[in-house]
């Protein structure tokens, strides 16, 4: 009996969760990346004392993990440690007011009211509309291939009924009437590359999925879960190759059977799954080049594209307590800082923040009675004519003047061991088209079948299990992105 052969090209978590199950499926799986560890994005600085995850640092939908152990028949509680937060986002507002989400639901009805009593009841029937879009969008489609047409329109009534084409600010603001609090129920787009102005609907589900799974830090951060994931592939008997970048990936006949790396090594295979940026592969890497199909609506050049990403790293010499282990930071501006950002191109002179203290949680990040940091600024994509080189150290010079300013008192004295990512860091690291944070945006006419497919149209032997593709970007998008092309591969299979 024939053993299929895959190679999974990026050790993301979706080149990682595809690998494993593949793996599963009795395939002889290889896993190739450019960085020198696996983990895509979720890479690690390890410097001076203090750690920072560079990459995804919400983990909801923990079981998607533990499903990739239970492959094997291992419990995934052997090796990590899962811990729920409390509260789980720290709003901080420009007038100085704050707003703790947290994991109760009576605990965030009584932060509501600090700012409007009705909007305390109007959450009860958000959180409604967001279960009946979760049931939908997560629970019966998040997992299931849009490779036809046909598969869309079966949807459009269920489309219809949870009011897809309206924005994620347009469900909230149905039932959240202060701007405060409509502002800190609509940045969940923002957590996956999209404004919250145009991204669908869709992604109101993430509400009721926080509810519904709560919001949790790995122990030992999303570098400490990519290392025993890794530990996990070789287990099982995945070949890991690093520090290898593919050039290119050959076809003939509507099959592709060879991937040529930069320094001309060759890997043959039955079938590829890329877990890179699918429009990265279809202009760079897929010779002879075919016209995408993928997006039928759109042509790349008219595509819509994430947000870029400022990431800020740096320690203290000292623990500023009151900063929970998330924490949003919010400008004044909110429609017209977004619209800056995504339609304008523009880098504005405000701007609001993610902050991430993982030594809220857990205090091996950084050196006794100090503190580790990351600093997410949603910026421009490359796009835009933004010159880093200059705009780099003005942002992260406003930035922590800003900080300094309201949340954190005296950091320009208390800071060490810092540095910085832009855009292009994206491209040049990630090979991410535009330095976009998260792919294609979360727009209704880029979701779903809309979306890059997890096939390819024509050479049906490509697979795409990455943020670009359906069910979208983030951490349940991408995990469930390789469920999708498990799914497709068992089904060729059982045809």
């Amino acid at each position: 009996m024939k053993i299929n052969k895959t190679l999974v090209v990026g050790g993301g978590f979706g080149g990682i969760a595809a690998a494993l199950r593949m793996k599963a499926l009795g395939h002889d799986v290889t896993i190739i990346d450019r960085l020198s560890k696996l983990g895509g994005r979720a890479q690690v600085i390890d410097r001076n004392g203090y750690k920072y995850d560079t990459g995804p640092t919400v983990i909801t939908a923990p079981f998607l993990f533990k499903e990739l152990f239970n492959l094997f028949d291992e419990n995934i509680e052997d090796y990590l440690d899962f811990k729920p937060l409390e509260p789980w986002y720290r709003f901080y507002f420009h007038d100085g007011s704050s707003f703790d989400y947290s994991s109760s639901i009576n605990k965030t009805k009584e932060e509501i009211s600090k700012y409007s009593k009705s909007d305390s009841e109007g959450y009860d029937r958000l959180l409604e509309e967001s279960k009946k879009i979760f049931e939908i969008g997560f629970t019966k489609l998040s997992d299931q291939p849009f490779l036809s047409f046909w598969t869309m329109i079966k949807q459009v009534p269920s489309l219809l009924k949870l009011k897809s084409y309206l924005s994620v600010y347009d469900i909230v603001s149905k039932y959240i009437k202060n701007s405060k609090i409509r502002s800190a129920f609509s940045i969940h787009p923002l957590l996956v590359g999209g404004n919250p102005y145009t991204t669908t609907s869709i992604y109101s589900l993430i509400h009721y999925l926080e509810r519904k799974w709560g919001v949790f830090f790995c122990m030992g951060g999303t570098g400490k879960l990519v290392e025993e994931l890794t530990n996990l592939l070789n287990r099982v008997g995945v070949r890991i190759c690093l520090n290898e970048d593919i050039k290119s990936v050959e076809h003939k006949n509507s099959i592709a059977y060879k991937a040529i790396t930069s320094n001309g090594k060759e890997y043959f295979f039955d079938n590829i799954i890329f877990n890179g940026d699918p429009p990265t592969f279809y202009s760079e890497i897929l010779k002879p080049k075919k016209r995408n199909l993928i997006n039928p609506i759109l042509p790349d050049s008219l595509m819509t594209y994430s947000m870029g990403l400022f990431v800020l790293f740096f320690g203290t010499n000292n623990q500023y307590k009151d900063i929970a282990h998330h924490t949003i930071w919010l400008s004044k501006r909110f429609k017209g800082l977004l619209n800056d950002i995504f339609k304008e191109k523009d880098l504005p002179d405000d701007f609001s923040l993610y902050l991430h203290r993982p030594t809220a949680t857990d205090s091996t990040f950084a050196p006794e009675g100090c503190d580790s940091y990351y600093v997410l600024c949603p910026v421009p994509n490359l796009r835009s004519s933004i010159n880093w080189k200059v705009e780099g150290d003005n942002l992260k010079n406003n930035i922590i003047n800003e900080l300094e300013r309201t949340i954190m008192p005296n950091l320009k004295s208390n800071i060490k061991d810092l540095s910085y990512m832009t855009p292009i860091d994206f491209k040049n690291d990630y090979r991410s088209m535009h330095g976009a944070g998260f792919s294609i945006a979360p727009i209704f006419y880029q979701s779903a079948w809309f979306r890059y497919h997890n096939q390819d149209s024509k050479i049906k032997n490509i697979y795409f299990s990455a943020a670009g593709a359906h069910p979208g970007a983030g951490i349940p998008g991408v995990l469930s992105s390789a469920k999708v092309v498990e799914n497709i591969i068992s089904r060729n299979k059982n045809a």
